[in-house]
């Protein structure tokens, strides 16, 4: 298993990685129109559209994602009380690592319930207690920092954050720096535009087109 280590985040499984995002592409969980960009509800114009939670149709597909992620959580994180999920896309992927690790898990609400007990972290995390995160994707980097201020506000302790998927944006990764958080990824944008150029999922005109989106994504296209 070979790693890589960006300036903000480690890729698990380098061979993994391909292989992952070839497969995201496959399903059209990943799907790439640098000339036909989507509209993101924050007014961001992409060329990309990620959907990583169609992975769960897929069986073989989220065990090796589940088991790549419990090894990695295994080796390096054998001491944490409990795994937590973000809500809503991280939860299955989490009670399935959860399972393989004989753990308990959680899951945090975007917000806290209006109701019943007013909730927002479900299942229990302790003050004390050490966890991973689990989540889909990272793009802005907000709905994560916003499980780990939670997690964070009780007193428990985030060791890491893991994702199925990222951007990679400088802007999103350096939040998670500052904030102190190890991130772990399975695959990331610039693995996907590699793959998806040796495989004819983009023709390679476009390739400049994509890397720009990846280095300004508020300000493409420029005119």
């Amino acid at each position: 298993m070979t790693q890589t280590q960006t300036n903000s985040y480690t890729i698990i499984d380098e061979q993994f990685s391909r292989e992952l995002a070839l497969k995201l592409l496959e399903i059209q969980a990943v799907v790439l129109r640098p000339n036909e960009p989507f509209t993101w509800t924050s007014g961001w114009r992409s060329p990309i559209y990620c959907d990583s939670r169609l992975t769960i149709l897929y069986p073989e597909l989220r065990k090796r994602i589940a088991d790549t992620m419990s090894n990695h959580i295994k080796k390096h994180y054998s001491d944490i009380a409990v795994l937590t999920g973000t809500s809503t896309a991280g939860i299955p992927h989490t009670a399935w690592i959860a399972d393989r690790l004989d753990l308990p898990m959680s899951y945090v609400r975007a917000k806290a319930k209006a109701h019943g007990m007013g909730n927002q972290i479900e299942g229990r995390v302790r003050k004390g207690e050490h966890t991973v995160v689990i989540e889909d994707l990272i793009s802005t980097g907000g709905s994560a920092l916003s499980v780990i201020e939670a997690l964070e506000f009780i007193g428990a302790h985030v060791d890491a954050l893991m994702t199925i998927f990222t951007y990679g944006f400088n802007i999103a990764h350096q939040k998670l720096d500052d904030a102190g958080v190890t991130v772990y990824c399975l695959t990331d944008y610039t693995t996907l535009i590699k793959v998806a150029s040796e495989n004819g999922y983009v023709d390679q005109s476009d390739i400049e087109l994509l890397n720009q989106w990846r280095e300004s994504p508020d300000t493409w296209p420029k005119k």
